[in-house]
């Protein structure tokens, strides 16, 4: 028993290195929605392995403006806690929450409405 846990390491550390790489990985997914290289809708949808165990409500809150209390507004809205796992949603949960989403953000406008808004301003 002791050559098998010496092989791979104390139970502890090995935790401890499977923490560190779930929340490096987390901290990356926050990073790219903050920058809106994903979005948050995307990430729902595809449910990638570091944010099958992360909260809903962390994720919202990763999005530029998205604090606490727009959070927890949201997911009121939508019959979901805060602390529902990404990973534990059904496929019915996670395309109401994507479409939900996608209707609250913004669409960036065209160089030419942008200009015709201007005229009829």
């Amino acid at each position: 028993m002791t050559a098998t846990a010496s092989a791979y390491g104390p139970q502890h550390m090995r935790a401890l290195q499977r923490a560190n790489e779930v929340r490096l990985a987390r901290a990356e997914l926050k990073r790219r929605v903050t920058d809106g290289e994903t979005n948050a809708a995307t990430v729902i949808l595809t449910s990638p392995w570091e944010a099958e165990s992360m909260a809903v409500a962390e994720l919202l809150m990763s999005q530029r403006r998205w604090g606490h209390t727009r959070a927890r507004r949201f997911l009121a809205g939508v019959p979901m806690t805060e602390t529902k796992t990404i990973g534990s949603m059904t496929e019915r949960q996670r395309q109401n929450l994507a479409a939900m989403l996608d209707a609250q953000t913004p669409k960036a406008r065209s160089g030419a409405d942008s200009v015709h808004a201007g005229v009829f301003a």
